[in-house]
């Protein structure tokens, strides 16, 4: 019963996925190649040093002070060549010493100017693979091989997103659709590479489908009827303005995508949750109906709810707080607030996943509580004269 409900959605997502596919072809930006490349270079010496004031260093009162610290450091490229470059503003004296590792921008010499050398930002290779290690690490000594499991999905799934999911957007796909095949291809991979191939993982699989597709339905009416155009912020002004997709229904389908996507995380936490939940109560309670199971289930999924709507909300609160100091700096009024354009949509992509994560939790939990009954007494119903068997674990 499982295989023919799910044989269909991974069908439909296979020639998803080959009907959305990108063409591979380099998309013309617009924007004008410098030659310019990125080197990596070791600080050797610092100079700080007094430096006139700009708009930039404009103090609270408003006054732009006559002269600011700035700092001129000397860095050692790979070749052994040493050059001077001016640390940006932005740049805390104190966070640069000798032994820094940072990244240059080199413009080579063309057309009787000279090669150029300019600070462009600090080398956090190192810092970052270390967190990443640390963090798989950590991942493998609690989870065991089932955390390796887990790594290996997760690195799939940024391998969807990277080589199907952006280049697909580029080349015009429709969005919502690509969110949507995209997500269900994560799932049907991570899922069952986490997790095993089983009963429960199948359960977890049909609950976290039939989220995404509560998540996106409500996403588009919810875009619809608040008058999103998806184009409220400068980044995805500049991404409409380079791939020339100026129009309202491009850029509002690239946010129901987004939507979509980044809902997939919390589905798979708590459907899976909800599914190995149903499972344990079985276990312990070897002849309880699917009603018992079904209520008990959702006590469960009751407090699930409760918590990852704030986890939902404190997520969103948290990538969007330089929107709300700006908010709280202009002082407007409320309602004008949060009907504000980057404010409507972050309310919007909250309230939607919420709502497709409240509706999951109980389908989920009716589903695992018919799939484990039936499964036990089948079980029940093949053991030989004498025996019964009670084990529902999958």
């Amino acid at each position: 019963m499982l295989a023919a409900i799910v044989f269909p959605f991974v069908i439909a997502t296979v020639v998803g996925l080959v009907v959305l596919r990108p063409t591979g072809a380099v998309h013309d930006s617009g924007i004008v190649d410098t030659g310019a490349d990125y080197p990596l270079a070791t600080v050797t010496a610092l100079a700080p040093q007094e430096c006139q004031g700009t708009n930039e260093d404009r103090l609270p009162d408003g006054t732009v002070p006559d002269t600011v610290p700035c700092l001129q450091v000397t860095a050692e490229l790979a070749s052994g060549t040493s050059v001077d470059v001016w640390a940006p503003s932005t740049v805390p004296v104190a966070d640069v010493h000798v032994g820094t590792r940072i990244v240059l921008q080199h413009f080579p010499a063309a057309d009787g100017v000279e090669e150029v050398y300019v600070w462009y930002d600090f080398d956090r290779a190192l810092p970052l693979w270390g967190l990443t290690a640390a963090f798989a690490l950590v991942v493998v000594m609690v989870a065991g091989f089932r955390g390796v499991r887990a790594l290996v999905g997760l690195a799939l799934a940024f391998a969807v997103i990277g080589m199907f999911m952006l280049p697909a957007l580029l080349d015009g796909r429709d969005p919502l659709a690509v969110g949507l095949v995209g997500s269900a291809a994560i799932m049907i991979v991570v899922l069952y590479l986490a997790h095993g191939f089983s009963r429960r993982t199948t359960t977890a699989l049909l609950g976290t489908m039939a989220g995404l597709g509560a998540t996106a339905a409500l996403g588009a009416l919810g875009a619809r009827l608040a008058h999103l155009t998806g184009v409220s912020t400068e980044d995805s002004y500049r991404v409409a303005q380079i791939t020339g997709q100026l129009d309202t229904q491009a850029m509002r389908g690239i946010f129901l995508c987004g939507v979509v996507l980044a809902g997939l995380g919390v589905l798979n936490d708590v459907t899976i949750t909800q599914a190995s939940a149903v499972w344990e109560l079985r276990a312990s309670a070897p002849y309880a109906d699917r009603r018992t199971l079904f209520s008990r289930g959702m006590r469960i999924g009751r407090d699930h709810i409760a918590s990852t709507v704030y986890t939902i909300a404190f997520a969103y609160a948290g990538a969007a707080l330089p929107v709300l100091m700006l908010l709280e700096v202009y002082r407007l009024p409320l309602a004008q607030t949060i009907s504000s354009g980057s404010f409507a949509e972050e309310i919007v992509r909250t309230l939607v996943g919420s709502i497709g994560l409240v509706l999951a939790i109980p389908l989920t939990t009716a589903i695992a509580a018919v799939v484990v009954s039936t499964s036990a007494v089948r079980g029940r119903h093949s053991a030989p004269t004498g025996h019964t068997h009670a084990g529902t674990h999958d």
